[in-house]
């Protein structure tokens, strides 16, 4: 192995020391391929490149590595930090990486925080009467925060829960401040009414604190405090009130026993269960916090046969732990997911984990958030019950995850044999779909989503504006944006060049508009080729057009493939009709083929759609041009909006209504009419 690589590197190598430390492998385009860590660097690198690794995976990986980058760190628990920050940032080709997704719901009680509450002199009514709300964002200090939660829905159901139970008003300020009368979740017993003064700020405050404590895990604490209360009004022969406090007792009663939390002594806690099985993996994550189980999360990461086949090929060299080749797969998940879920960010002390991880990840762990944590294995009681569940959640999951994956797997075959297209690369086989959109020939929009790897890339997807064409002309439209997407890449294959920069580039940035945003990889910016299949949102007249120009640009003709709506444009009765001669093809109602053509084409329609409405949107009520006017700033900009009641009203005004507006001057008045006209 050691042959096909420079002397350069081997004796980089050589000279590397036999300290803690990360390593990084690129290849001949600079492109990352794995970053590892090492208690001891010399020997672990040069594990690598001692013996031949040809025909594995691993073998791969080393066949080109043509650079090396080492850090020297002081510790293995730094050199872990380190390893995990690199793999989040850089997204290595070989390395078991989880898709950044920490995101998480909150559960949002405002201004409670003590220090702003004792600076306010005196308090709006809205502060003094606190409220509950779904929350997901940056965290401000005035106000608590519980949670995180694994979904919206956890959220949502806490609420309702508390709302039974302490009957806490949701509505938002502006709501709470106009209301003249008590509204319908005070008529079912799910609010005190605090916004028509049906319960004042101390009995309110009260309540607000039993919540506070309640999601703190303090249970008993509140169920005592109520029943002090409910005595205290009887004693009092004030038995209205008693019976109320009664009725909030029996419902945290209720709510306890649902949860079976009665005896639990956990306040805060992640049970995370792996499954290894078909070359993928699941991670499930189920948290309990204040020792209510709030449900569960799973995580899927990518490379895991490739990370797998590096951890077997050192094993060999006894650098990898002994044992069953499954349950090593499963442990070094695990440590992935930890390593990178709880990077930077706040975590319980106490981890319930259905395989053992290593003392050097829980010590970095514990550096990193100044407190001891601790990674039970054999837990029981309680914690067995739920570790049990997000084992079986895992199962679920991942076994939901493979029938997914296989059925598409399914479907892309299905389509290369009903296309004869060569099936030695089904992973590879890349289809990118067009599609038009317009509204009466205004905002004309076009969209091409790309198919690889058996998935939707929507990383790849891009939207460019057409302009300079007549309204409604789709024929067009469809010729400009093929002559933009694969006018660079001709060229670059007629002179037998390097692949062109991706042509992707000119296109508007599809990200802020997508329904899942992503941003778009290295890859998919920096270099391009011809798909494999490129369809066509339409029949023999826009095919026509995409002959045309792929004759014009010297492409392929038997790439490109027309989804024709069938009689009625009834779904089911596609046909395909092709750029090269070919008869037209009828692939049944049932096809598994039809189907991938179909989510193709509908995820391109959807995608353009998308898109012309935003654009749309955007010209009719002048988009973000208040935003770009001088002079125009946010207090400015703020009043405007509420004046007027959106940017539309804005637009709609004229230059002596804009200058009503506090601090409008008449020249700043016409400026932002002349601006949105």
């Amino acid at each position: 192995m050691s042959d096909t690589h420079s002397e350069q590197l081997l004796s980089e190598v050589a000279a590397l020391p036999a300290l803690p430390g990360v390593y990084r492998y690129f290849d001949a385009q600079g492109q990352l391929l794995y970053v590892g860590k090492a208690r001891n660097l010399k020997k672990r690198v040069s594990n690598y490149f001692q013996k031949s690794h040809d025909g594995t995976r691993i073998g791969h990986m080393i066949s080109k590595i043509v650079r090396m980058e080492t850090t020297v760190v002081r510790s293995e628990a730094e050199a872990l930090l380190l390893e995990n920050n690199l793999i989040k940032t850089l997204n290595p080709k070989f390395n078991i990486l989880f898709r950044d997704d920490k995101s998480y719901p909150y559960l949002k009680i405002t201004g409670t925080r003590e220090t702003f509450r004792t600076s306010a002199k005196m308090p709006s009514p809205s502060l003094a009467f606190p409220r509950m709300a779904y929350y997901r964002g940056a965290v401000d200090r005035r106000h608590s925060y519980y949670g995180p939660y694994p979904s919206a829905w956890a959220v949502k159901e806490s609420i309702t829960l508390l709302q039974k139970v302490f009957r806490l008003r949701t509505c938002e300020d502006t709501v709470f401040a106009n209301r003249t009368r008590p509204c319908l979740l005070y008529q079912i017993k799910r609010c005190s009414g605090p916004c028509v003064d049906l319960v004042d700020s101390e009995d309110y405050a009260r309540d607000v604190q039993d919540a506070e404590r309640f999601l703190r895990g303090e249970t008993q604490a509140v169920l005592d405090a109520l029943e002090q209360r409910m005595m205290a009004h009887a004693d009092k022969l004030e038995f209205e009130q008693a019976a109320e406090l009664r009725n909030q007792m029996t419902a945290l009663s209720r709510v306890l026993h649902q949860q079976a939390i009665d005896n639990v002594s956990d306040k805060d806690v992640d049970v995370l269960a792996v499954k290894v099985h078909g070359g993928r993996a699941c991670v499930n994550l189920a948290m309990v916090r204040g020792g209510r189980h709030l449900g569960d999360r799973p995580y899927f990461p990518a490379h895991v046969e490739d990370a797998t086949a590096i951890d077997n090929a050192l094993s060999e060299e006894g650098d990898a732990p002994a044992g069953d080749p499954a349950e090593r797969v499963a442990v070094q998940v695990l440590e992935a997911f930890i390593a990178q879920h709880y990077l930077g960010i706040a975590m319980p002390h106490i981890l319930v984990t259905s395989h053992a991880v290593g003392k050097p990840l829980l010590d970095a762990l514990s550096e990193q958030t100044g407190a001891k944590v601790n990674a039970v294995h054999n837990p029981r009681e309680h914690r067995r019950i739920w570790l049990e569940m997000a084992q079986k959640n895992a199962d679920i999951a991942l076994a939901r995850l493979l029938a997914e994956e296989g059925s598409q797997q399914a479907r892309t075959r299905a389509l290369v044999d009903a296309l004869q297209l060569p099936d030695d690369q089904l992973d590879a086989l890349r289809i990118e779909c067009f599609d038009i959109s317009h509204t009466a020939g205004e905002s004309t929009q076009a969209s091409c989503v790309v198919f690889e790897g058996h998935k939707m890339q929507n990383s790849q997807y891009r939207r460019y504006k057409i302009e300079g064409i007549t309204g409604g002309d789709d024929y067009a439209a469809m010729k400009q944006v093929l002559l933009r997407r694969y006018g660079k890449i001709a060229e670059a294959i007629r002179s037998d060049d390097t692949p062109a920069p991706d042509p992707t580039v000119r296109a508007e940035p599809a990200e802020a508009l997508l329904d899942e945003a992503v941003e778009p990889t290295a890859e998919s910016v920096t270099g391009a080729r011809m798909p494999d299949l490129v369809l066509i949102d339409g029949g023999k007249g826009q095919v026509s057009m995409a002959r045309e120009v792929f004759q014009q640009l010297g492409l392929d003709l038997s790439l490109i493939v027309g989804v024709e709506k069938g009689e009625g444009r009834k779904v089911g009765l596609e046909e395909l009709v092709f750029a090269d001669g070919r008869d037209k093809v009828y692939l049944g109602h049932d096809s598994a083929a039809l189907m991938l053509v179909a989510q193709i084409r509908d995820e391109a329609h959807r995608f353009a759609i998308t898109g012309m409405r935003a654009q749309r949107a955007k010209v009719r009520t002048g988009g973000s041009k208040l935003e770009d006017i001088p002079g125009v700033g946010p207090k400015k900009r703020a009043r405007l909006l509420q004046r007027f009641g959106g940017v539309r009203g804005v637009a709609s005004a004229s230059v002596e209504d804009l200058g009503t507006v506090e601090g409008i001057s008449a020249e700043l008045a016409d400026a932002i009419y002349r601006a949105l006209h």
